[in-house]
């Protein structure tokens, strides 16, 4: 037998190599041809329009129980059509096979659904499992458009629908070939997905995929459908990473370009509902070469409001990778969050203040945010929102975070100092908003310049409000930040002229400070007690006051702490000494 040179050898070789590899990939074709098509309503029970020339004959007991319902139907009123009576005329109409029927039954539940203005019994849902199996058309539309209306409008119990099995039917009509059919079960599926229960149950029935599949689907009432049930499948952290491996993320990123705001939102809220978990970030910057920022971003400049918001929630949840905050901040982010600010929407203001500040969290941003000239702005928005709590928290949570850096110019020309002193008068004082309003005040009076601005700012009526907030027992740290305000303007001496009208609500504030168990309280009365010595007028009040008493107490508490003290580390010190003696002499 001949022999084969070499280089035959070798091109032999590589083609069987070939074959092997193209084997394989026959293989996954396969595999995703018959993935891809077992959704497909051709591969499911047989769903075609019924030909009324093979129609049913009727049964006896189908007849009468049509005429029963068709004549309790004409003499019930309007208002009162749900009955048991009504009820196994309904079910014996929805189990038979003549569509004529079916659709008699599901005409009536399409009535009921527009008018029911009270909860539909549990035992009405029955007649549902015949007719979202019927093979008629017009029966699964009709059918499919009632059991949507009941579940938006709250006429259903949504754990019922599912515990009674009609999930499975509803997920059988996602693989329809018919449009209508398909909008009303993802429209169904969206309303069932809002029960933390049903979420679960959906996803582990396999609903994730065919709603991927109609997501992509060139029906707009569709596609958007589709993807509002992903958003709502998306809440759950676990179907968060079922939703990753079935590859939706291409397809949610994708649609942030869809002509549809409505498909926009939904698919930017899922992402953004899935990015709250760190462990997705890599996986969603992959896709695309990290276009998704790019995306993002592109939607803080939509004209649709509730896009703009979810585009800033969605880089918020981001950003809490360090990595990407960098990135974000280098595409020029902050200049759009500047204009943000600036709009005339309260939604779309607390939006911008959200990611800003995450950005702020991190100290290496600070000079790019302080270059924006942000301050004024925020401080002209607080001062036309300052009885808004979401703002009023935000704002301050923000300044509070820049107030550390070392641009101090920046607070003095802009509002902010005022517009968080008027803040003080307009929120309850067991909101968390009122904290952050006093805290960042605080943390403001420390430095000297903006001291001085504030005390500027200062009314009799402000300084009231201050001392009103240091006794509010119930609420430790309001109750602490305000008096940190007290005793860091205490030195002055224009705001000890503004204290003077309320010598006996300072002379409680410090006593109660003084009695207080906690350290921090007491220290922070000793300071206020001495910043305000340095004022006559103060010295004599305090001298002819329970004061005087309450610091010798102090004082002797203090005593009697310190000599404790150092009898203890005195015994620690022999204790120790004869260890080390022993440990020697071992």
């Amino acid at each position: 037998m001949a022999t084969i040179c070499d280089s035959c050898r070798q091109h032999l070789k590589n083609f069987m190599e070939w074959i092997e590899r193209a084997s394989e990939d026959l293989l996954e074709k396969i595999k995703e041809f018959f993935k891809n098509i077992q959704f497909c309503s051709c591969l499911k029970r047989k769903r075609t329009k019924s030909d009324h020339r093979n129609m049913p004959v009727l049964q006896q007991h189908e007849k009468e129980a049509a005429q029963e319902f068709l004549q309790h139907i004409e003499e019930a009123s309007e208002n009162n059509v749900i009955d048991m009576e009504s009820l196994k005329a309904l079910q014996t109409l929805a189990a038979s096979e003549n569509p004529s029927l079916q659709q008699s039954a599901a005409l009536y539940y399409l009535h009921i659904s527009e008018e029911l203005k009270s909860e539909l019994p549990e035992e009405y849902l029955e007649p549902y499992h015949n007719l979202l199996q019927s093979s008629d058309l017009e029966v699964q539309r009709k059918t499919s458009l009632s059991l949507v209306n009941l579940l938006v409008e709250g006429n259903v119990n949504k754990e019922t629908v599912v515990q009674i099995g009609l999930l499975e039917p509803i997920l059988e009509l996602l693989g329809s070939g018919d449009a209508t059919v398909q909008c009303n079960s993802c429209a169904s599926i969206a309303s069932l997905a809002t029960s933390a229960f049903n979420r679960e149950v959906i996803a582990s029935e396999g609903g994730i995929n065919p709603l991927l599949v109609l997501a992509k689907s060139y029906d707009p009432r569709v596609q958007q459908n589709a993807v509002g049930a992903i958003l709502n499948l998306s809440r759950s952290e676990k179907i968060q990473h079922l939703l990753c491996k079935e590859k939706a993320l291409p397809v949610l990123i994708l649609h942030l370009q869809s002509p549809d705001s409505e498909v926009q939102y939904y698919s930017c809220a899922a992402l953004s509902n899935i990015a709250t978990n760190p462990h997705h970030h890599q996986s969603m910057l992959q896709i695309g070469d990290g276009i998704l920022l790019k995306m993002l971003l592109s939607l803080m400049s939509s004209s649709v409001e509730k896009v703009c918001c979810q585009a800033c929630y969605c880089l918020r949840n981001l950003s809490l990778n360090k990595n990407i905050q960098a990135d974000i901040v280098t595409m020029n982010c902050l200049a759009q969050l500047h204009d943000l600010l600036k709009f005339p929407s309260v939604n779309v203001n607390e939006a911008a203040l959200t990611l800003l500040r995450t950005l702020a969290d991190n100290h290496s941003n600070m000079d790019a945010i302080m270059s924006e000239n942000i301050l004024n702005t925020l401080g002209k928005l607080l001062l036309v929102h300052k009885t808004n709590p979401g703002i009023s928290y935000l704002g301050a949570t923000i300044i509070h975070k820049l107030a550390r850096s070392e641009t101090q110019q920046a607070f003095i020309d802009s509002r902010c100092a005022a517009a968080l002193l008027q803040a003080l008068r307009y929120f309850s004082v067991n909101t968390e908003t009122l904290v952050h309003v006093t805290a960042c005040i605080a943390e403001l009076t420390k430095q000297e310049p903006i001291r001085t601005l504030i005390i500027q700012e200062l009314d009799v009526n402000t300084v009231a409000h201050l001392l009103i907030l240091t006794a509010q027992s119930e609420n430790n740290d309001l109750s602490f930040q305000a008096a940190c305000i007290i005793c860091h303007l205490g030195v002055h001496e224009m705001f000890t002229l503004l204290l003077r009208p309320h010598t006996k609500e300072i002379v409680d504030y410090i006593l109660h400070f003084l009695q207080h168990q906690e350290i921090r309280f007491q220290h922070l009365g000793l300071l206020t007690l001495r910043n305000l010595n340095k004022d006559p007028y103060f010295v004599a009040v305090f001298d002819e006051t329970e004061l005087t008493v309450q610091l010798r107490r102090v004082c002797q508490q203090t005593s009697e702490t310190q000599e404790l003290l150092q009898a203890v580390l005195f015994h620690n010190n022999e204790e120790q000494q004869k260890h080390q003696k022993t440990n020697e002499n071992t």
